[in-house]
């Protein structure tokens, strides 16, 4: 009996676990919601569960809000560029699916390669910028250049962004209306963090790549210089 009452119990540092990814989950969507500050919020999402991946320890309210505030202009920047580029890809896509002809064809293909890459890139730039100092373009580049370099895990990154969807898709299809219902919830509840956090025990393998040994060494709550990508 008082071994299940030990705060170091599996089941108490589950549940301790659970409550720190539903605050983050509340804390992300609640800075999302202007839109504008969605990349900030992003980062700094990505900024606690690459700590919690590492099991380091952090507040995750304050930490939360310190790469908020400090990744802020970077961020919204990236937001910017980012949300206009799946604009121009989005119509461009209804475009090249409305026509008809082997040019038309052709062009969704290379429409959809193009929404690939940023699928890719989409999946690395915010956990880059919360992990790593440096330029916006380089920050680009370096989330490009990780994804295919590494493209096993990130296809495996973009399977588990991609499961809510596709179990949501696959309730739907055997008329599990209510099982769809309950998915739905739990991601509102604590989908975004959840996701990030098994994503993030993925990106701390592959960043450590590129963190020089002294500083991988030092367990702080600075971001690290990254190593040429």
């Amino acid at each position: 009996m008082n071994r299940f009452f030990n705060m170091d119990n599996k089941f108490f540092v589950f549940m301790g676990r659970v409550a720190d990814l539903l605050l983050l989950n509340f804390l992300c969507i609640l800075c999302c919601i202007p839109i504008v500050t969605a990349g900030a919020s992003i980062t700094a999402l990505y900024y606690v569960t690459l700590k919690m991946a590492r099991d380091e320890e952090s507040y995750i309210v304050r930490s939360f809000f310190r790469s908020f505030k400090q990744n802020f202009k970077q961020a919204t920047i990236i937001n910017i560029i980012m949300l206009l580029t799946a604009a121009v890809l989005f119509i461009d896509l209804r475009i090249a699916r409305a026509g008809s002809g082997a040019m038309y064809k052709g062009l969704f293909s290379l429409f959809i390669a193009f929404a690939l890459i940023y699928a890719m890139i989409l999946l690395y730039i915010y956990p880059i910028l919360a992990k790593f100092f440096n330029s916006v373009k380089n920050t680009f580049v370096n989330a490009f250049l990780m994804s295919v370099r590494h493209l096993p895990l990130t296809l495996l990154m973009l399977v588990i962004s991609a499961s809510p969807l596709l179990l949501m898709w696959l309730f739907a299809y055997v008329s599990y209306a209510q099982f769809t219902s309950i998915l739905i919830m739990l991601f509102i509840l604590m989908g975004f963090s959840t996701l990030a956090y098994w994503k993030s025990k993925i990106f701390v393998k592959i960043f450590d790549n590129y963190i020089p040994k002294d500083e991988n060494d030092e367990n702080d709550e600075e971001k690290n210089e990254l190593k040429e990508a």
